[in-house]
Order: structure tokens, then sequence, then C-alpha cells
């Protein structure tokens, strides 16, 4: 995290200052890392990237455990929905800048107000469907809500990477830019916004982001338990799998 005199404040997701792979100790550390961004009234405005010319591209499946636990699972739930919501309960405007591939949680992402993405960038549903588990982690709640329920549920059922042009064309990115120029173009965006005064800067990006945060609040925790119903079925088969080869 980055905050120049202005108070915008630039979230740089990184693994060792390179490309970003998520893993359970970031799905954690998230939960506390936006809840101290929202609390924090110095942030002016707020900036989401990602570092070597990526947004979220990979995951680390292994380090979230035995997810057919239910004790484990009651954590990934936990700290899925309490991720979102305090992404949502930042009261002021955010922008989601995106280089690369955006290829995990881009519903982090879309909380966002406005979208920025650079030529080249792609965004996808790489862990969900293709690997055998509900896209139910919010998700689907958020590409609804800005493409569309039929769009989102088509390209969620056969994920394939889309341009940021055509993200463009779903009304999920508000503005191409030239291939890294995605976080420059959001400096000038906040620059412009922090004209503004305060108080109507936060009471805006708190009147925009109510819809999308009821939604969340509705769909998300029940999406996560049929998404850890998915997960403990497939390490079911997985097991099942494993003993039949060994016969």
């Amino acid at each position: 995290m980055e905050r120049g005199a202005d108070g915008v404040l630039v979230v740089t997701f990184n693994t060792r200052g390179g490309p970003f792979r998520f893993s359970a100790v970031e799905h954690a550390a998230f939960v506390d890392a936006f809840a101290a961004i929202g609390r924090d009234r110095d942030n002016k405005v707020v900036i989401l990237t990602g570092a070597g010319g990526d947004w979220i591209a990979d995951i680390d499946f292994a380090s979230f455990g035995d997810v057919s636990d239910p004790d484990r699972w009651s954590r990934v739930h936990d700290e899925g929905t309490q991720v979102l919501e305090n992404l949502l309960n930042i009261r002021v405007p955010v922008i989601c800048a995106v280089e690369g591939r955006a290829w995990v949680h881009t519903e982090y992402c879309l909380t966002a107000n406005v979208v920025v993405a650079g030529h080249g960038a792609t965004f996808h549903d790489a862990p969900h469907f293709a690997g055998g588990i509900v896209p139910g982690d919010g998700i689907f709640t958020a590409w609804s809500y800005w493409a569309g329920p039929g769009r989102a549920q088509a390209w969620l059922l056969s994920p394939a990477p889309i341009s940021a042009e055509t993200a463009r064309d779903w009304g999920v990115v508000a503005e191409v830019t030239a291939k890294g120029g995605a976080v420059a173009r959001a400096r000038e965006l906040a620059a412009a916004w922090l004209r503004a005064p305060e108080v109507t800067r936060r009471d805006t990006r708190v009147h925009f982001v109510q819809p999308l945060k009821e939604r969340i609040a509705r769909e998300t925790g029940y999406g996560l338990a049929l998404e850890g119903a998915s997960a403990a079925a497939l390490v079911k088969a997985g097991r099942e799998q494993t003993r039949e080869q060994g016969k």
C-alpha cells in the first residue's frame, strides 16, 4: 500500500514484488487489510492494481488445505464473505486498474466504481466451473450486476478469457488505455475526483455501491455454501479415483 500526500491510496497485489499468486494467506489477510482501508479517513480515493504486468493471474489451491473438511470450509466461507463486505465498506471512490491477466477473484475488481484496463488485459474465471466447483464466491453476483445475468451465466459456464475491449462492451470496463497506462489513467481520474468536497465524494461512493452491496450481502454466503459442497464432492471423487487406481 502506498499513499501520496493527496490521500490517493494505491493497493498493489503482489507476491514478493512480482505478479501475484493468490493463496490462503492473502484470503485471510485481505479481511483485515480492506477493513483497515475503509476505516482510515486519510484515504481519499483507492486504486486497486497488480504488480508485474498482471492483476491476479494464478491461485495456489493447495494452500487452502482439505476443503472437504467442514471446519476448514467454514473459515473459507467466513473470509470470503468478509473480504467482499469490507471492500464494499470502503467509503471513498475506488478504481480498479487492470493490466495483463485478471483471471482470479475479479469480483474484487468489480467492487470498484470504475474499472480501467490497459490494452491487452484479459478477464477470466479460471478457478471455478472449469475446475469443477460452483462460482459461488461473489463472482456471479458481481458480473451479473455489471454485465447482466444472461451474459454472466453463459461466460461462467463456458469460461474463457475475454479482452478488455469486450469487457468494456459488456459494461464492466469503463475505459481501455494503452498497455501499461491503467494506473496512470486511474491517478488522473482520482485527481479530478479530489476536487469534489470530501463529504460529497464519500457519500457518492456510498450511494453508488449500495445496490451491489445489498446483492453481495444477500447472495454470497449462500453461494459460498454451494461452492463448499461442490469442493467437497470434488475431493471425494478424487479420493475414490485414487482408491480405484490403487486396486
